[in-house]
């Protein structure tokens, strides 16, 4: 079993503060007067942190080198937008800044806003994954900054994006090749893993609930339910042609399969595809269920029905056209498509898109989240399938997220054991809430969307 934790090559440094990126923010207006942590310029840093180990993790163990200037920047930045958010930030050992709210305990502020005012977002991540700051309530701090994201940063700067931000790295451009890479990286890291946080069905997406708070006893049946809701809006039933484009570990495709179906689904990730093969067998379903290690965008001939979760946050912006055209192609006439998307609004979406990322560098390279609105039209430019149905449920991906981050940090010496370091610990932990905090606060939502074309019966 392989254990990928190493995160990616260091980036080159951009100018002061990245902009706001899904579920966080660290940067608003810039008006009032630059105030230094240290009160004099600020020195490039030669301290390497002891708790990291730099091998694998380079840019988490040493702060980033940094001009006065840019340092300067970034703190006058985030100290006018700390100052107006209802938060309570304590800098160092005599500061506090915020109106109120979930504490947020800054450790080292000096190596804090050299990091931000280098690579912005990545920087307030990799600051965290270092132990330069900490929150107890960690999902309660994010989400106030998911609140605000659109106006952390100052208009001007905004206005300026193209200038400053960085920039997503050719090398996570999801060609065939590099979409390999690119779901090697997460899916591959390990089944045990992900089989220490996940429920029994093995499901790594939104699951739908009856009603909050959600249990995590009642998380099999949540997920069930929203596998079976997919399964009816794509009509799935005896005798159905499925197609499924994201395996997973093969939950969808047994239920399909029970139903009658005959199924084939397609995975990029090796380890998912052995452990989605030994519980199909183990279902008794081998023999209507076929999974391929196979894009999509190799996939021949024509099925009833098609289903995808959560995976064309994984396809790039570049390739959504053909993510839509290959639907069209491989849909039969009379056929449904049904869909589970992560969405975040158009205008963050314009924002954001071609900004590299905290999640975008250690969790999903290649990735991004589309809007509702620009597959509305890349459906109708590029294909002939409309958005017939569509329903929006991100409070059930916060419930589903806070069962997953609660069952990973009960899972501390299991983790370890699989040889996973306290660095990645705090990595996925913050991953975890930063999504959480993206759908508590409304930045983030979940549809299940289908797709058909004109005429097709409801």
């Amino acid at each position: 079993m392989s254990v990928h934790v190493s995160p990616p090559s260091p980036t080159s440094p951009e100018p002061p503060v990245a902009a706001p990126a899904p579920a966080a923010g660290a940067a608003a207006d810039t008006a009032g007067p630059v105030v230094t942590t240290a009160g004099a310029a600020a020195a490039p840093s030669t301290t390497v942190s002891s708790a990291v180990d730099a091998r694998r993790w380079p840019d988490v163990a040493r702060p980033p080198r940094a001009s006065w200037l840019r340092t300067a920047i970034a703190e006058r930045v985030v100290r006018r937008a700390l100052a107006r958010l209802a938060l309570r930030v304590r800098l160092g050992e005599s500061e506090t800044l915020g109106l109120g709210g979930p504490l947020m305990v800054v450790r080292d502020p000096h190596a804090f806003f050299r990091r931000i005012g280098t690579t912005g977002l990545i920087g307030f991540g990799e600051s965290y994954m270092a132990g330069e700051w900490e929150a107890d309530d960690l999902v309660g701090v994010l989400t106030v900054l998911a609140e605000n994201a659109a106006v952390l940063v100052p208009a001007p700067l905004q206005r300026l994006r193209r200038v400053w931000a960085l920039k997503r790295p050719d090398a996570q451009r999801n060609t065939p090749e590099g979409s390999r890479d690119n779901i090697s990286h997460h899916y591959d890291l390990s089944n045990e893993l992900f089989a220490l946080f996940l429920d029994e069905t093995l499901s790594y997406s939104s699951a739908l609930f009856r009603g909050f708070p959600a249990d995590a006893s009642l998380l099999p049946a949540a997920q069930h339910r929203k596998i079976d809701r997919l399964l009816d809006e794509a009509k799935v039933g005896p005798g159905t042609r499925l197609l499924e484009i994201g395996t997973g570990w093969g939950e969808l495709a047994i239920r399909a399969a029970a139903r009658g179906a005959s199924v084939d689904t397609v995975t990029l990730s090796r380890e998912q595809l052995d452990l989605a093969e030994q519980r199909i067998r183990a279902a008794g379903m081998e023999d209507r269920v076929t999974v391929r290690l196979c894009d999509y965008r190799k996939v021949s001939g024509t099925y009833d029905a098609v289903v995808s979760v959560e995976m064309i946050e994984a396809v790039g912006e570049e390739f959504w056209p053909e993510y839509f055209t290959t639907l069209d192609r491989l849909l039969a006439p009379g056929g449904r498509i049904a869909l589970q998307a992560i969405t975040m609004p158009h205008d963050r979406l314009l924002a954001s898109r071609t900004t590299h990322t905290w999640i975008g560098k250690y969790i999903f390279p290649g990735g991004l989240i589309p809007s509702v609105e620009v597959m509305e039209q890349l459906t109708a430019e590029h294909t002939s399938l409309r958005v017939v149905e569509r329903d929006g449920f991100g409070p059930h991906y916060a419930q589903t997220l806070r069962l997953w981050r609660e069952r990973f940090a009960e899972q501390e010496a299991r983790i370890d054991a699989l040889g996973f370091d306290a660095t990645f610990r705090r990595m996925w932990t913050f991953y975890l809430a930063y999504s959480e905090a993206g759908f508590r606060s409304g930045y983030l939502d979940v549809q299940q969307m289908v797709l058909a074309r004109e005429g097709t019966t409801r």
